[in-house]
């Protein structure tokens, strides 16, 4: 009777244990129900107050407002090198599910023009969320008012007008700049004078010394509408957003025939847990439908730029294609 007994405690013990597994197996998790929990990582790549600064905040916002995420999200700032010193110290956290980071553009042209060894490759791709353009701003006394007085004093003298951004040379704001330039007709790109900047180069152009900021249009949003700078024009290929944004004129509206987006998604460290990709692609792909989420798009002229994490993937090795032939171009790479 006893062993009848023991053998059917046993059995009952691996019925329950099985379930146990076979329920945290289907979790939304990724086979970890337990996950997230304990205060997770959130980063921005750079300074303060700029576009990644903005994307990750404004998310982890969201998902605490919606309460998609219930654990803490505090957001610190790693910047420097243009990504790059965040890009390194993720190597060191390779495995991790608790850290989330925002990256776009220069997480490509980073490694395409020599800053780096790691690129694209060396995180994990979560979600693209979206499409932020390229803004060229003066100061509000400047004499340039459209985007082609700056590209007919550039043809005059190459020399004549300095242009500033916060990303290193041969980077986005460099890049951006420069494609629009080479659309416009002008020659000898690689003379034209830039100069980056560590951080924010608001008071650079507003302290006239330099005559254009390029930078992303929701990371001066606020002088824009304060007037202290005026927008000469956006790389849309369309107007986005709503008040002065809605006003801002595209360069292919001033017949400069290119256009720029700033793509912007969430990364994991490399090797990120299997379970925690998971449970961020479900819990990515419900933010982006929320009225809250939309409302934050509109507000910071965003457009919806949605990718899953297979999409998202595949996107970056497109666009590091595209890249590579804009630097090839404009003589970077040989």
């Amino acid at each position: 009777m006893f062993k009848r007994t023991l053998s059917l405690l046993l059995i009952l013990m691996a019925v329950f244990t099985m379930g146990l597994a076979a329920e945290g197996q289907t979790d939304g998790a990724g086979g970890n129900p337990q996950y997230p929990k304990g205060v997770l990582d959130f980063v921005a790549p750079g300074g303060a107050g700029g576009g990644w600064d903005l994307t990750i905040r404004t998310t982890a916002k969201v998902l605490k407002d919606t309460g998609l995420v219930k654990v803490p999200m505090p957001v610190r700032n790693n910047p420097g090198a243009g990504g790059s010193v965040n890009l390194a110290s993720l190597q060191e956290k390779e495995g991790s599910d608790k850290i989330v980071c925002v990256y776009s553009s220069p997480l490509i042209l980073t490694k395409l023009n020599g800053t780096t060894d790691l690129g694209y490759e060396d995180v994990t791709p979560l979600a693209r969320l979206i499409a932020d353009y390229a803004v060229f701003v003066v100061a509000a006394g400047s004499e340039y008012k459209t985007m082609n007085d700056v590209m007919d004093a550039l043809k005059s003298d190459i020399k004549s007008v300095k242009i500033g951004g916060i990303s290193s040379v041969g980077s986005m704001d460099h890049i951006q700049f420069l494609m629009m330039a080479k659309a416009a007709g002008i020659k000898d790109l690689n003379q034209i004078d830039y100069v980056s900047f560590d951080d924010s180069a608001t008071a650079q152009v507003l302290g006239g010394h330099i005559d254009v900021y390029s930078t992303g249009l929701s990371e001066v949003l606020g002088l824009i509408e304060s007037g202290d700078l005026r927008a000469l024009a956006q790389t849309a290929d369309h107007r986005v957003g709503e008040g002065v944004v809605a006003d801002i004129p595209t360069c292919v509206e001033q017949g400069i025939n290119a256009t720029f987006v700033n793509w912007r998604g969430l990364f994991g460290a490399p090797g990120m847990p299997e379970y925690a990709v998971t449970y961020w692609r479900e819990t990515l792909a419900k933010l982006v439908e929320t009225p809250e989420w939309e409302q934050a798009r509109i507000t910071n002229g965003w457009d919806d730029a949605y990718q899953d994490a297979p999409e998202f993937a595949e996107f970056l090795a497109q666009v590091n294609q595209e890249y590579t032939e804009i630097l090839t171009d404009i003589g970077m790479i040989k």
